[in-house]
């Protein structure tokens, strides 16, 4: 069992940055894939970006290409999404997950964290 625990939430005014952090615990984070995805108020819990075992490979939707940036440092069991240019359509709880591959529904991943806020202020 992995457990998944995510950091660095908060408010944000738009234009700025956060940065969320995951940190794994009970099993090697390199061993799975990892995402980061993202559930607003009354929406469903949506993929925004994922990360391949080595780091080699990522994945992003349209909406936050070119101003989120995912990573991972297996040495520290920890993945990371890295937020720029924040936009009140950001406003979400944020979830880490992790799994055997790389996909965008919810039941590829098997490890889910507990959420973490992101609020951001026009």
């Amino acid at each position: 069992q992995a457990q998944l625990v995510e950091s660095g939430g908060g408010l944000a005014q738009a234009g700025n940055s956060l940065r969320l952090s995951c940190a794994a615990s009970g099993r090697p984070l390199s061993s799975y894939v990892m995402a980061w995805f993202r559930q607003a108020p009354g929406k469903e819990r949506d993929f925004v970006a994922g990360i391949s075992w080595s780091g080699s490979s990522t994945r992003y939707i349209d909406s936050v290409k070119g101003r989120f940036t995912i990573s991972r440092d297996n040495a520290k069991n920890t993945v990371y999404l890295q937020m720029n240019s924040l936009k009140p359509e950001d406003t979400a709880v944020y979830y880490c997950a992790a799994g055997p591959v790389m996909g965008l529904r919810r039941d590829v991943y098997a490890y889910w964290g507990q959420g973490t806020q992101v609020t951001v202020s026009s």
